[in-house]
């Protein structure tokens, strides 16, 4: 359907000039502009070398490479340069891609892929149409009409989210940049207002619950909002409100360090464009504790940490979502500590599913089983994606602000149905940011959680259930078990120490992990910190704490009064 429509839109009426001149509006990379005029590719993960040649020469897993190169994001990069060679080659790479494609024919028409082209190819019209002659400007202005003749005709086709977002602002931006394009601009923008009424939610967030997606839906409003300003046309109540919401939401997403919790799919962010977005939202820069889009926010002194607690994403919002209950991140300053692997998708289908499941991330996991199971694949955009199924029924979550400290306790009964175990996690944070107490509950609720906890202890010949607490670590931590295996020091370059310790309930042991980061050739080298053992009992109970080395004293407070006594003995020691 969307092949007639784009051939269609190929023979249709062509924009005939802009009404007014374009600025950019998107950050580019002067580094990654210099690979790409050296001929160095690298696309989805695959790196193409190919000096002097096209860019459309990128190799790699087509579906994922095509999203890339058709998107024309990699303007920004060559605009970044802006010298004369990067723009012959950015309107020789445009000029080949309306020979190879401005037909109506390839991958690149799809409404969401032609809204994020439109907004490049208009917000750095004037970098592509300097020096040419009239010809070709004619061609240029032409394929822009025909692109966005074919937006207003298949947007709705577009699911609900970041996808629709994208076609929607690409259709704005061109309906009040481009000369005979007029008439689609207020269509648009009551769409647009639509759906930031229905898929912004009350608390700012989006149904995928991936913060990097939320910041490039508000990077797209902000986008809207200007080009709507701009044309001195009054900005939908709908529009300024959803910004309004989506701000103090991706405050609290964000680590003392500048970079966003990497959940559900979403990375840290593309460097300069969270400071930019919230400096043109203004308002409060400082949040405290907080739940926001279903994540638990606790933060003191130079320390931030971010846990998921809320179910995963549901149905098409699951696409990308990953068994990530209970998991959390934790930053000191400028420096992360705990992470999450992160999304594997520009690595690879095998890498991609591995970075979705409950083993990697920085939380408790049972045996082989994540907390959510992945389940059928669909295919959007070209790329196959398996929705997450088998979702945990219960997640609870309460941020309590403490005399000393802060609170968050998390539950989530993922594992209920196969081994009648629910999980519950606290963590607590000292008021100066320098110390984290641990506990991670594994427990039966009811007599038929217990006779499930029975049968799966009978299928492991009474040899126990098997769990494993995950602690993964920033690449540039240096992380070594000390203390007769006791403990683990974790050195960030910023020189500071800090020591995991536990109860003693658990086998500690350092393992390889991988940092898993879009835009690099391959997963980063990693370690992490597992502490694991087996459940015997209707209730399994792990203590551990994480402190700076010159403050260790005993952060881990009394969690469980049914357990004092025991749990005194325990001798968490100082630090030295």
């Amino acid at each position: 359907m969307h092949r007639a429509h784009a051939r269609w839109a190929a023979r249709a009426r062509p924009a005939t000039g802009f009404v007014s001149q374009p600025e950019p509006r998107s950050i580019g990379h002067f580094a990654r502009g210099r690979q790409l005029l050296a001929g160095n590719f690298l696309f989805a993960g695959v790196l193409t070398t190919a000096p002097g040649g096209s860019i459309w020469a990128a190799q790699g897993d087509r579906a994922m490479v095509d999203q890339e190169l058709h998107s024309f994001a990699w303007l920004d990069d060559l605009a970044a340069v802006g010298d004369a060679r990067a723009r012959h080659a950015a309107q020789a790479w445009v000029a080949e891609w309306i020979d190879a494609f401005g037909d109506g024919t390839g991958p690149g028409w799809t409404p969401d892929l032609t809204g994020r082209r439109l907004i490049r190819w208009i917000s750095h019209g004037v970098f592509l149409l300097r020096g040419q002659d009239k010809d070709a400007q004619a061609r240029l202005f032409r394929s822009l009409g025909q692109q966005t003749l074919f937006l207003s005709r298949r947007w709705r086709s577009t699911r609900p989210g970041l996808a629709r977002f994208e076609a929607l602002a690409g259709m704005i931006y061109a309906g009040l940049s481009l000369e005979g394009m007029e008439h689609l601009t207020a269509p648009a923008i009551a769409a647009l207002a639509s759906d930031c009424a229905s898929q912004i939610r009350a608390d700012g967030g989006i149904a995928t619950r991936n913060p990097e997606e939320l910041l490039d839906v508000l990077t797209l409003l902000l986008w809207a909002q200007t080009a709507i300003e701009g044309s001195e046309q009054l900005v939908p109540g709908a529009i300024t409100q959803a910004i309004a919401r989506i701000g103090p939401t991706l405050r609290a997403l964000r680590h003392a360090d500048g970079g966003l919790a990497r959940f559900h799919g979403g990375g840290r962010g593309l460097d300069g464009r969270l400071d930019h977005a919230l400096a043109q939202i203004g308002g409060k820069k400082e949040i405290g504790d907080a739940e926001c889009m279903g994540f638990a926010r606790i933060g003191a002194g130079r320390t931030t940490l971010i846990a998921d607690g809320a179910r995963p994403p549901e149905g098409a919002a699951s696409l990308n979502a990953h068994a990530s209950t209970l998991a959390f991140e934790m930053t000191s300053g400028r420096r992360p500590l705990i992470v999450n692997c992160g999304s594997g998708v520009s690595f690879g289908a095998d890498w991609r599913r591995a970075g979705r499941a409950t083993p990697s991330h920085s939380t408790l996991g049972i045996g082989g089983y994540s907390s959510s199971r992945l389940g059928p694949s669909v295919t959007t955009s070209g790329v196959a994606q398996e929705m997450l199924v088998d979702l945990p029924d219960v997640v609870n979550c309460i941020v309590t602000h403490l005399d000393d400290g802060r609170r968050a306790e998390l539950s989530h009964d993922g594992f209920r149905i196969t081994h009648g175990l629910t999980h519950a996690r606290t963590l607590e944070m000292t008021t100066d940011g320098r110390g984290l107490a641990g506990e991670d509950l594994l427990t039966t609720l009811d007599s038929s959680d217990k006779e499930r906890f029975d049968r799966a202890l009978d299928a492991t010949q009474m040899q126990g259930i098997p769990y494993a607490i995950r602690f993964h670590l920033h690449p540039d931590v240096d992380a070594t078990v000390d203390l007769g295996g006791a403990a683990v020091s974790m050195a960030l370059k910023s020189g500071e120490i800090w020591v995991l310790r536990h109860d003693g309930h658990a086998e500690l042991r350092l393992e390889p992990s991988v940092y898993l980061e879009t835009g690099r050739l391959k997963p980063r080298a990693a370690r992490q910190v597992v502490l694991s053992g087996v459940a015997m009992a209707y209730a399994t109970r792990i203590r551990w704490s994480l402190a700076k080395a010159q403050d260790t004293p005993d952060v881990v407070r009394d969690l469980a009064p049914a357990r004092a006594a025991e749990d005194d003995d325990t001798d968490f020691g100082d630090d030295t």
